[in-house]
């Protein structure tokens, strides 16, 4: 008979990264569901901690091009205050209808000269304001140099949109319980050699401390080589599990959480992907089994060989839909 896992020691916690003081003390969850860690640095200084080509990366898309507009409207502003700087006859127009606003004049003349295009009804006179312009051309040349290489970053970059169902469930299992939750690939590419690393963590009284200890749970499968619907990653609720003998009420008082690490290889991107997320009891519902997510008509024409459309197919809104499985109790 397979021994009951051991609980990783305190020493091996820094294979984790949670650290030992973490496990000991802080009663707040440790992994979001979007697979942010809940931790926060300090003690660092600004300048030190700051990555711009990394926040850049990273942040949303509606900041990327906020940011950009903003630093494009600020840098024609500043610009066009030089080039007032220069004087009143820095600039001269040919075409009417600018003499009376001449920051307007000297802003639009900016994002000309900024962007290489050149219209012409405005020109610079002086050294001083075509110095400026060689500056600013210079600048422009450089700046959207920088905005392509992060756009393309941006696009370039293999990140995996794999999503988890809302809620673990406790569902029968073969003569026992197990625990389950539903993946897929939000993408229409391909995912493959796609491998689920599953732990539980829960506070214990361990020489009279209450300590976080952490669990490696053993799955039915820990890994599928294609991903092209969905997976139910099953872990088996027996005698040798860590969950034999919980009750929610337990895992409440112990401050459960179950930690999701999943990697994949992107054949898009042909390189490895890895997303996480975590359950808490909260969002763990006993008594219940993941409905069927195939469609039926698809599945029909795909074992009769008839239609044109051979193909099975899932309905992503069936993803998360649960059916009731009576009242279970992990024992």
């Amino acid at each position: 008979m397979a021994a009951r896992p051991q609980p990783i020691r305190e020493q091996d916690l820094r294979d984790l990264g949670f650290g030992a003081v973490v496990s000991r003390e802080s009663h707040q969850r440790l992994l979001n569901r979007d697979g942010s860690f809940n931790v926060e640095r300090r003690g660092l200084g600004f300048f030190t901690s700051l990555n711009l080509y990394h926040v850049l990366l990273t942040m949303p898309w509606w900041q990327f091009f906020l940011i950009g507009l903003g630093s494009y409207i600020l840098a024609n502003t500043m610009f066009a205050a030089a080039y007032l700087a220069c004087g009143a006859n820095a600039l001269v127009s040919s075409a009417p209808g600018m003499e009376q606003h001449p920051f307007l004049r000297a802003f639009f003349f900016s994002v000309e000269t900024i962007s290489t295009i050149g219209y012409g009804n405005v020109v610079p006179i002086g050294i001083a304001a075509n110095l400026v312009v060689t500056v600013e051309a210079l600048a422009g040349l450089t700046g959207f140099a920088i905005v392509t290489g992060l756009l393309f970053a941006r696009f370039s970059r293999p990140t995996a949109k794999v999503v988890f169902s809302s809620h673990a469930v406790i569902a029968p299992y073969q003569n026992v319980t197990a625990l389950e939750f539903r993946v897929a690939n939000a993408r229409s590419n391909e995912l493959i050699e796609v491998s689920a690393k599953v732990m539980f963590s829960r506070f214990e009284q361990v020489d009279g401390v209450r300590t976080r200890r952490y669990y490696p749970l053993s799955l039915e499968r820990d890994g599928v080589v294609f991903l092209p619907l969905t997976w139910t990653v099953v872990h088996p609720i027996d005698e040798n599990s860590p969950l034999h003998g919980e009750t929610l009420e337990s895992m409440h008082n112990s401050r459960t959480e179950v930690l999701v690490l999943l990697k994949a290889f992107d054949e898009t991107f042909s390189t490895q992907v890895q997303t996480r997320t975590s359950y808490t009891p909260d969002e763990m519902i006993w008594g219940a089994r993941f409905a069927n997510a195939f469609m039926s008509d698809a599945v029909e024409r795909f074992v009769n060989n008839s239609g044109t459309d051979k193909k099975v197919a899932i309905d992503m809104r069936l993803f998360d839909k649960i059916e009731r499985a009576g009242d279970l109790l992990i024992h």
